[in-house]
């Protein structure tokens, strides 16, 4: 309860001050709100030399993307302003703010800054989601439908787990962004149906660098169904990847050199 407490003024503080720069919040809007039509505009380009892509129709890869959109935005507007701070805060050795609260200062670096002009981008991309999925000429039932969204919230998690990880390395390589350029140039393949790739780069893509169970995996679950096989490989796989992660801060606090010091 305390977490959630304390979670609940950073969103207070967060939405007052959105307030106060109104010309960012706009613009995110329209900067997100192009980035999807780009996207919707080259899957639509697409299809229009192929009747599938990866095993899946327009219409499914819709669904797919427009899950992709979710997931973006909800990091975009709960972690990703607090992980840009995060190789700043190493580099000046200015991180003891966050250790010397008596929280998790894993927790407390990760969503401290909730990113409240993003907000509206997040029911966009719920909403652009919701479209697609009503739209669906098949039938989806409701279970699927649930687990598919569940899958969703799990390929946040994967999707901020693997971007932090990434950023971690500035604790022994000082550097402005870390890892984080390799990050985002692998972030393409979340982006594209996991079965048009094939071999040991699948492989790595659904094991050690999972960016493909991110959206397509609960997409398969959605229109292919649960197997205990894919239940015990995305669970697997999302909780090694966030012992991995606890495993790895643990290891860059034990690096970490204050300011003070």
């Amino acid at each position: 309860m305390r977490y959630l407490r304390l979670y609940l003024y950073f969103l207070r503080f967060s939405f007052s001050r959105a307030m106060e720069f109104r010309l960012d919040f706009w613009f995110r809007i329209v900067m997100d709100c192009t980035f999807y039509a780009v996207q919707i505009i080259f899957f639509r380009v697409l299809y229009t030399q192929t009747g599938f892509l990866g095993g899946w129709s327009f219409e499914q890869s819709l669904v797919f993307i427009c899950g992709f959109f979710l997931i973006d935005a909800i990091h975009m507007t709960v972690f990703a302003n607090n992980l840009w701070w995060l190789p700043i805060l190493i580099n000046k050795g200015d991180l003891d703010y966050y250790l010397l609260r008596p929280i998790s200062s894993l927790y407390f670096l990760s969503l401290r800054d909730f990113a409240a002009n993003s907000f509206v981008n997040l029911i966009i991309a719920a909403g652009l989601l919701a479209w697609a999925l009503s739209n669906y000429p098949g039938t989806l039932g409701t279970v699927p439908v649930i687990l598919f969204l569940l899958g969703v919230l799990n390929g946040s998690l994967l999707y901020y787990i693997l971007h932090i990880c990434f950023l971690i390395p500035v604790f022994w390589l000082h550097s402005n962004r870390g890892l984080g350029d390799i990050f985002f140039t692998l972030q393409s393949y979340a982006e594209r149906p996991d079965r048009i790739f094939s071999g040991y780069v699948r492989r790595l893509l659904v094991t050690a660098l999972p960016f493909s169970l991110i959206v397509s995996f609960p997409t398969r679950v959605l229109f292919e169904g649960l197997t205990l096989r894919l239940l015990l490989h995305i669970s697997g796989v999302t909780l090694l990847a966030f012992l991995f992660l606890l495993w790895l801060w643990n290891r860059g606090m034990r690096a970490y050199s204050s300011a003070s010091s």
